[in-house]
């Protein structure tokens, strides 16, 4: 398997350019790093991704992951993460690629697929929206198709979007086939967590009503704690909190100070916002803020 990866790695690397690119392909990413990586805090979309070399270590709520290049990641909601790359030197980097999920390819390619042709997975949402299994053969040789449209960029527009089908035709078939099923169905368990989510990520500075949220994703009070937990390793409260400390985030690395972030994004308590913000991030606001400032921060979910 790592024969298989090689020539796709040093092709993404002759492309890459900053820790974090996105590439002329659409949807797709790379990341690289030379170095291990102290927690990069995100909010991952629906993705796969494929280390080439190094591993990765992710903490979604309170579920931890560690991958490699022998295993690959797909989550199948938006997830607040804390990710850390913890192998990576300038002689071996880490490198690896990450493509959104689009539902809308995902649902077309299912529908030109026999059933049994899908693989198990999290159709009842009995466990999380993310999880990482075993590489194949077939899957790598989907992502060198995808990525060596690197070096032809001419014709992305027409092969593109047949490659990313191959790799979602060989995920389909995998023991994570399931998770990519629930992501394409409008009445799937993850559907309607999705909707609740949708609504957070847009009204996060508001005050948190379960009902109301429970009525968005067509759930019960009580099944619609239990499934959102299932989906995402965390309660609708943790959830919005972390949701919070990212928009907050994102206003002081624009330039806003502490106290009118906190309040922004609908804290009512300074001092709450601090112990919060720094138990999220490792650093109290201010000091984060000026840490941001100083550097290109952007998210990396690859």
């Amino acid at each position: 398997m790592q024969d298989g990866l090689e020539p796709i790695r040093r092709q993404a690397m002759r492309h890459a350019n900053s820790p974090y690119d996105e590439t002329v392909i659409p949807r797709v990413a790379l990341a690289t790093l030379t170095a291990p990586s102290s927690g990069i805090v995100s909010i991952y979309e629906p993705v796969t991704c494929l280390i080439l070399q190094g591993t990765k270590q992710v903490v979604i709520g309170d579920q931890l992951l560690r991958y490699d290049s022998a295993s690959y990641f797909v989550a199948s909601l938006d997830l607040p993460a804390v990710s850390h790359v913890v192998e990576a030197s300038i002689e071996r980097p880490y490198v690896a690629a990450a493509l959104t999920l689009d539902r809308a390819v995902i649902a077309d390619l299912i529908a030109t697929m026999p059933a049994e042709m899908i693989g198990a997975g999290t159709d009842s949402m009995d466990g999380p929206g993310f999880a990482v299994s075993a590489v194949t053969p077939d899957l790598v040789e989907a992502w060198a198709g995808l990525l060596a449209l690197l070096d032809r960029p001419d014709d992305v527009a027409m092969l593109a979007p047949l490659r990313e089908r191959e790799i979602l035709y060989r995920l389909l078939q995998g023991p994570l086939g399931g998770q990519l099923r629930e992501i394409a169905q409008s009445d799937s368990r993850t559907a309607q967590i999705r909707r609740a989510i949708e609504w957070m990520r847009s009204h996060y500075e508001e005050a948190l009503r379960t009902a109301a949220l429970a009525e968005i994703a067509g759930m019960s009070v009580a099944s619609f704690h239990r499934h959102f937990k299932a989906a995402t390793a965390m309660s609708p409260l943790q959830y919005q909190k972390l949701l919070r400390l990212h928009a907050a985030r994102r206003l002081l690395a624009g330039g806003a100070e502490a106290s009118r972030a906190a309040y922004a994004v609908g804290y009512e308590s300074a001092s709450q916002f601090s112990r919060e913000y720094r138990r999220a991030f490792g650093l109290p606001p201010s000091h984060d803020a000026e840490r941001l400032r100083g550097t290109a921060w952007q998210a990396v979910a690859a």
